[in-house]
Parts: C-alpha cells; structure tokens; sequence
C-alpha cells in the first residue's frame, strides 16, 4: 500500500513565501528602473541647468557658428593649384590644336605638353578659408596675397582680357619664332611704340617712326633689327634710317646695355608680321604668355620630317620672344605637379627660373633647363633618342 506523501514543509530558515511574492517573481524588475504611476506616484523632474552650464553652452554654440560662418568668408588671398596641360600636337575640341596651310606637315608620335596653373581667389572669384588652408596643405599648390598676384583696383573683366591679349601675343610670337628658326622669311613692318626714357632714342625717335635701315642696311624682319644689333658695342652710335609721315629720314642713336648683355636701342617696337605660312592655333580657357615656347615646338615638330619627340610625353613652360629667346614664367610648381599627373616624365623649363625649380621637382620629373628655342628643340630631340640625362639642369649655380 502507497503511503500518501506528507507535503514539504517550509525549512524554519528559509522565508515563507506568499503568493504576492510569487507574483513579483515573474515580472520583470522595472521597478527600479521606473516608478509605478499607477500607484498614485511621479517620476522625479530632473535639476534645472545652473547658470554656469547655461552660459557655457549658449558660448560653444555661438562659436561652432562664428566658425562655421567665417570658413566661408572671402578672404584677399589667392590659391594656386596645377591647371589642365594640352599637348600642342593634338587636338582641341576635335580640332587640331595646331593647324598649318600653305606648307607640308608630317605626323607625329609624342606629347609636348603645355602646363598651365589652376588660379582660385582674385578680382571676381573672391577664396575663402576653407580652399586657402586646403592649398596650405598641398604639396603642389600655393597661397599668395591677391594684391601680389593682380594689380591693385582690376577687375575680373580688365585680368581676362590681359591674359587674353597676352595669349595672343605668344601665339604670334611662337609662329614667327618657329619659321624663323626653320629657315622662312618672316618680313616685317617694325614701327616704333615709343621711345624708353633715359636712353640714347629718347627725344630722337618718334612714336610712328618705321625703322627701314641700320647703318646703311635694309632691314626687311625683326630678326635682322636683331642680328644687327648683336655686333654692335654697348654704347656705340649708329644710324638708323625710318620712314615718318612717307618721308626717309636719318637718325643717330646712341645705344644702351641691355640687362641680359648685349646693345639695346631704346625703343618699344610694335611688329606687324607677313607670315609665309598660315598657322592657326586654336586653344580656350587659358591665358597669359607662359604657353609661348610649347607652342613654338609643336609648329617646329609639325613642319619637319623628323619626329621630334619619338612617341616620348615631354612637358614644360617657358615665354618666347620673336628672337627665340625662353623667358621666365610664375608658378612652375604646381606646373611640375599638372606635368607629371598627365604622364611626362620630362620638364622643358626656362633657365631663368631656376631659383623657383630648385627644391620644387616632385619624384619622378626630370627638368631640362633651356635659354632660347634652339636648346629647347635639340633637349626634345635628345630625350626621344634616351639621352635626355646628358641634358642640363637647374643647380645652385644657376640660382646665384
């Protein structure tokens, strides 16, 4: 027979537990968390913020927005970056950035690529701080007072249409430096802008004046005026015969020394050129004078059988005088930096810039420095035959 089982007793050291107590076991503990409102109670407000707290957060926002608002104030500072390049053996906008009538034109396999500078701040754009502490941090780019970089008072309107002007001006002066270095005849009318103050012309010539004749010879192109000169002793006189209001007339001029060496007349000359060759060159959205020896060397590479560069991307900068002589440009880093993006590993610059190459070649740029036309064709052709190691750069020397 089955005894019944006597039921548990509670142990005396353990608490009796009630059903209440069953209950609470079974719902979670928010309690604690939480006060019960339907008991009748209420959650306790929290402490209003003092003074001190109040007054400290009412300053950090106040200055979250001074800060944010002037990030984007315009400040008088200008930000250069490297610009676009444009290889002057291609094409523009389908075009060819470079077109020549009236001779025969070859093909060609490398780059010569001009290199420009991004401008960002001046008259019109104004910059404000973000972009000038973004150029600060940049390698390639450069952060100048405006007033240093554009004159005081221009307009965005007056700075385009100089660089305009000047970009038409080394188009006009590579074309004649170019086929005259090739051997062509470029006739000119030279006609005298004006005399320079303190020289042997001042008071002699007259603003009109065309020059016809140095010292008994005609002088039929610029580069005749020019060679003329070159044996001439600083200081000496000589005769210039020009044409003023259609009469012949004779003048004697004492000339000057020029800075570079070398007599100088003392004249501002205003060319009108009789090109032999029709050449175009078709290229937006740049301006100013530094593209002139690019554009020299790709009418030279066109016109001539032998493919100057050999397939090679050669980049570089430099003005052009009607004479061939290269002349210094600004912002050649960031030059360096656009030339080495768009694949050239070889850097054409002026040797009167110098001072600005030393310490500013990124790895992997090679700068050839070059005088005039001449030296910048013979350095193009010497890199496409792998010798471009032999060429000269730019020491300690040349920054003296």
């Amino acid at each position: 027979m089955t005894q019944p089982t006597e039921p548990r007793r509670p142990d005396p050291s353990e608490p009796e537990r009630t059903a209440e107590d069953a209950q609470r076991d079974t719902v979670p503990d928010t309690a604690a968390v939480a006060p019960d409102v339907s008991d009748g109670s209420h959650p306790v407000d929290p402490e209003p913020p003092s003074p001190r707290s109040m007054t400290l957060s009412l300053g950090m926002l106040a200055t979250a927005v001074l800060v944010a608002v002037l990030a984007f104030l315009p400040v008088p500072y200008v930000v250069n970056s490297p610009g676009p390049t444009r290889n002057t053996l291609g094409e523009m906008d389908g075009s060819p950035l470079i077109s020549v009538a009236g001779a025969t034109t070859y093909p060609t396999t490398g780059e010569l690529l001009l290199t420009t500078a991004s401008v960002q701040g001046g008259p019109g754009y104004p910059v404000d701080v973000v972009h000038v502490l973004a150029g600060w941090l940049s390698s390639g780019s450069t952060v100048q007072p405006a007033e240093t970089v554009f004159p005081t008072g221009a307009t965005s309107a007056e700075v385009a249409k100089a660089g305009e002007q000047q970009m038409a001006s080394s188009q006009e002066d590579a074309t004649v430096a170019a086929l005259t270095q090739l051997g062509y005849t470029v006739p000119a009318t030279l006609t005298i802008a004006g005399d320079v103050p303190g020289t042997g012309a001042s008071g002699v010539v007259d603003k009109g004046d065309v020059i016809t004749s140095f010292d008994g010879k005609a002088v039929v192109t610029y580069q005749d005026l020019v060679d003329d000169l070159k044996v001439v002793t600083p200081g000496a006189r000589v005769t210039l015969g020009v044409k003023r209001n259609g009469s012949l007339v004779t003048l004697s001029v004492v000339t000057g020394s020029k800075q570079t060496g070398g007599a100088q007349l003392g004249v501002l000359i205003d060319p009108t050129f009789t090109l032999p060759v029709d050449v175009k060159i078709k290229i937006n959205d740049i301006g100013g004078p530094s593209a002139g020896m690019m554009f020299a060397l790709g009418i030279i590479d066109k016109l001539t059988p032998t493919d100057d560069t050999g397939g090679t991307v050669i980049a570089g900068t430099g003005t052009i005088d009607i004479d061939g002589t290269v002349g210094a440009i600004g912002d050649i880093r960031q030059k360096f930096h656009g030339a080495l993006r768009d694949g050239a590993h070889w850097f054409l610059a002026p040797a009167s810039n110098c001072a600005d190459v030393l310490g500013a070649v990124p790895a992997g740029l090679h700068v050839v420095k070059v005088s005039n036309l001449r030296d910048a064709e013979k350095a193009v052709q010497t890199i496409a035959t792998g010798n471009g190691a032999t060429l000269p750069t730019c020491t300690s020397a040349d920054a003296g």
